[in-house]
């Protein structure tokens, strides 16, 4: 077996070492030219299950808001917008929101929580909204939350995985469509089939390079979807060396959230579905087959084919080999052993447990926390990768919590692992086990 000491000197392929790309993907830090980056944004939850194709938006990285409805160009240090349709969010067509509130509902990227559960996530939402979303999402009538979609609009990456598809585009190509969406009327205009959130992202790629995105009659019935967006985007990418195409996954935040599904196109969601594949296959097997061999010459397309992996110090990276997750996995269910911690099902139920019984809220820098009864006493934890070791009163709380994290960053495919985070997880963990830490 590969001892975890090892792996860390020996990263898989050290002739693969110059590839390791050290990008600050989708513009945490400044970008030294400007960028579009489709996301393609895997479906979850009942709409999931009902429907596979998923969200899409576009990340402009030289583009900000004024208001969430307002654009103009980027000051120095900021980093850009994430731009979609929605529908029912006050009557406004599309929303843009900045990139790091988008993906994880907190101002900074240090804030990310490490492990996240539905109260956590609620809460940042909300304590974002409060501050900055009530012209689209306004309190209750009663002061309280709002319902609806606004929801949405921050933390997309508690929910699910995003894959980015990115092109170089210019500073030119960038006001000319500030001055547009300013003029234009933002209006609500979303419909499911015909002017959906894969129509918008559609229109803006198109806005820089027109014909770049285009809709399948063949795979998705001349619906536009997300899947399909990203598919012709990506072929145009690779017609187009000069736009420097790139594809990056930002992987779903570990978590007691449902984990995302696979997103698939109109044709794809009908075949996979056996509810309505069966019965028509039973009515009609020669129309069925034909439906298949469609797809199978027109609609398969591997979204994370070729992928790096957005890691937490926002660079992207190669993804883990599954030999090497097979060996964190062994290693880290030894380590817990042999300091009295249980990697089972049931101490990983504890940790939700502990969490979900908690109270978030924030240090005295801002960073989240968790508000926790250890015994007799409350404690605060915590829960982001800046204050755990220095904002916590309890080691096994801290083991807890980073042992739950690594626990759901290794059941993860290995196309959405990203080493550098398991290396800086482990090194957190060993620094709440004397016992480990003292023996090196």
């Amino acid at each position: 077996m590969m001892k975890l000491g090892h792996i860390f000197g020996t990263k898989r392929g050290r002739k693969l070492a110059a590839f390791i790309f050290l990008l600050s993907l989708l513009g945490f830090a400044p970008r030294a030219s400007a960028s579009a980056s489709l996301l393609l944004e895997e479906p979850y939850g009942r709409l999931g299950a009902f429907s596979a194709t998923g969200h899409a938006a576009v990340y402009l990285n030289r583009v900000c808001a004024e208001t969430p409805v307002v654009l103009r160009r980027c000051r120095p240090g900021e980093s850009g917008v994430v731009i979609s349709r929605y529908d029912h969010i006050s009557g406004y067509d599309w929303i843009a929101i900045p990139i790091v509130p988008y993906l994880y509902a907190v101002e900074q990227p240090q804030n990310v929580p490490l492990y996240a559960d539905p109260k956590l996530v609620a809460f940042l939402r909300n304590q974002y909204r409060k501050k900055y979303l009530r012209e689209v999402a306004p309190d209750a009538p009663d002061g309280e939350v709002p319902g609806g979609n606004w929801t949405q609009l921050v933390g997309s990456a508690y929910d699910r995985t995003l894959y980015s598809y990115e092109v170089k585009t210019t500073a030119e190509q960038d006001d000319a469509f500030i001055r547009a969406f300013n003029s234009s009327p933002n209006r609500e205009s979303f419909r499911t089939l015909s002017s959906n959130c894969a129509d918008f992202a559609k229109d803006v790629i198109n806005f820089y390079y027109p014909h770049a995105v285009h809709r399948s009659v063949i795979a998705d019935v001349g619906i536009m979807t997300p899947k399909q967006a990203a598919k012709s985007l990506a072929k145009f990418g690779k017609r187009h060396p000069e736009l420097e195409y790139s594809i990056t996954v930002i992987p779903q935040v570990p978590g007691s959230l449902p984990r995302s599904t696979r997103v698939h196109g109109v044709m794809e969601s009908f075949l996979k579905s056996k509810k309505y594949v069966v019965p028509a296959t039973a009515w009609h097997p020669a129309v069925m087959a034909c439906v298949a061999v469609v797809y199978l010459g027109s609609g398969h397309f591997n979204p994370s084919r070729d992928a790096l992996v957005l890691n937490s110090q926002r660079e992207a990276e190669l993804p883990l080999a599954p030999a090497q997750r097979r060996a964190y996995q062994s290693e880290l269910k030894q380590l817990l052993a042999e300091n009295n911690r249980s990697s089972t099902r049931q101490d990983e139920r504890t940790w939700k447990q502990v969490q979900a019984e908690a109270k978030p809220g924030f240090d005295d820098s801002g960073r989240p926390i968790l508000e926790v009864r250890d015994g007799e006493k409350l404690v605060d934890v915590g829960i982001s990768r800046e204050n755990i070791l220095t904002s916590s009163d309890s080691a096994v709380l801290e083991q807890e919590l980073l042992a739950a994290r690594l626990r759901e960053e290794l059941r993860r495919g290995p196309d959405k692992i990203s080493e550098s985070d398991v290396v800086s997880d482990w090194k957190l963990l060993q620094r709440t086990l004397p016992t480990v830490a003292d023996s090196n």
